[in-house]
């Protein structure tokens, strides 16, 4: 009989219009920057194929693949006053104790994929219709009540038989068991399901607790601002950050999660890139945040700035029927969003209305650029000159951070600013 050959799929080719680069360095991207000297990654961001009608992802979902993990982690962090006390004092000390509270369990991929087409990476900034914001680290202390003060942490990457010698230090595991792993993952990583494993055995079978400690916050980060677009896994070169339990709060945690949120907003803004990894729970709190009418979301029942809460649990509930409160123990659900007026009446926010550029409609977006101090979070999280840094951030990459674009977050004038260093 005669056999059928496969036929070669015919991969979509993306047809541009030819321009030399001496013209583009003249008169800029069409509809991009003029001035390409700043933006010089430009040509392969996605923005500029969609100038031109190109998707990154042709389909009735063109939206980022996010790397969430916020419903398998909610699964494995115990629940209030169920840690020994021995791993919670240590939890307590790191400073990273509320990250088991604010992950969300689900997250929207289309607001995240807009806001990531608006992000370059030459400033760190999202540019808007009417300018440049970005996430700050005073951002990230409000709403993951991170510490912000503290080292950068940069990691090296290890190979499969480092990982697990670190395993056989620092996690209590047979050397031959932790090299099983690693040679599954062929690489120096360990997956998520197995570092929950040692955590449990450590503590309840073998009572090894400083053991037990290490594998909950590397799963715990590995769960939240260092997710990674494996989604099951967690690289072992963050590991020695755990070796001494009595010195996590000396690490500038906020300035780990905003590197990693950074460099992975770096890479899917590029056209190429199908997924969003970092901690997408940031992002979306952050643009809920700063956007208060933007997209459907719930709040929590309870005041986060009179409980000392992080911000990002106000938005705990999300995705079910919109609601938010009015007065402590009392909340008020609509079946949509309300007014611009009411909304404002409503949560009490000192907020500015500036219309957002949509080619099919007009509709205008309240955008919050009022300073946490109006909020009532000041309480919980003291402002901190730091954050108001200029120059780059180091972690598992070197980010540029240039707040001085985006003045009018930190509750002033916005001047024209300069060159990045």
């Amino acid at each position: 009989m005669p056999v059928e050959q496969e036929q070669d799929i015919e991969q979509p080719v993306i047809v541009e219009q030819p321009m030399m680069q001496e013209d583009v360095a003249q008169h800029g991207w069409p509809g991009g920057p003029l001035d390409t000297s700043l933006l010089t990654r430009y040509a392969d961001h996605v923005a500029r194929y969609i100038w031109f009608g190109t998707e990154r992802i042709e389909g009735l979902k063109p939206e980022l693949s996010i790397a969430s993990l916020g419903s398998k982690h909610t699964g494995w962090v115990p629940g209030p006053g169920q840690h020994h006390p021995n791993i919670q004092g240590w939890l307590d000390e790191s400073g990273l104790k509320w990250l088991e509270r604010t992950s969300l369990s689900r997250v929207d991929p289309q607001i995240l994929s807009a806001f990531t087409e608006r992000w370059h990476p030459e400033i760190s900034s999202f540019h808007m219709s009417f300018g440049e914001m970005t996430i700050t680290l005073d951002d990230v202390a409000c709403l993951l009540h991170i510490p912000v003060r503290g080292i950068f942490y940069t990691p090296v990457a290890v190979s499969m038989e480092e990982a697990t010698t670190l395993a056989t230090e620092l996690l209590g595991v047979p050397y031959e068991e932790a090299y099983l792993e690693t040679s599954r993952q062929r690489g120096g990583t360990f997956t998520q399901q197995w570092i929950y494993d040692c955590w449990q055995r450590n503590l309840h079978m073998y009572h090894r607790y400083d053991c037990a400690a290490r594998a909950y916050l590397l799963l715990l980060v590995g769960c939240t601002i260092l997710t990674d677009k494996s989604y099951t896994r967690v690289n072992a070169k963050w590991l020695p950050m755990f070796r001494d339990l009595s010195t996590l709060n000396r690490f500038s945690w906020a300035s780990v999660a905003l590197v990693c949120l950074y460099d992975n907003l770096n890479d899917a803004s590029i056209f190429t890139t199908h997924a969003l990894a970092g901690y997408p729970t940031l992002l979306h709190c952050w643009i809920h945040e700063y956007f208060p009418t933007l997209g459907r979301r719930g709040e929590f029942v309870h005041r986060c700035d009179k409980m000392g809460y992080p911000r990002a649990k106000r938005f705990f509930f999300l995705f079910l029927p919109f609601q938010w409160c009015v007065q402590e123990g009392e909340t008020v659900e609509l079946d949509m969003p309300a007014s611009d007026e009411e909304f404002l009446c409503l949560v009490g926010f000192t907020s500015i209305s500036l219309p957002l550029v949509d080619v099919e409609s007009s509709y205008t977006v309240v955008i919050r650029w009022v300073t946490l101090e109006l909020c009532g979070h000041r309480g919980s999280i003291p402002s901190d000159l730091i954050t108001c840094f200029s120059g780059y951030l180091r972690g598992c990459t070197v980010v540029p951070y240039l707040p001085e674009r985006c003045l009018r977050q930190f509750g002033f004038v916005q001047y024209i600013p300069p060159p990045p260093p």
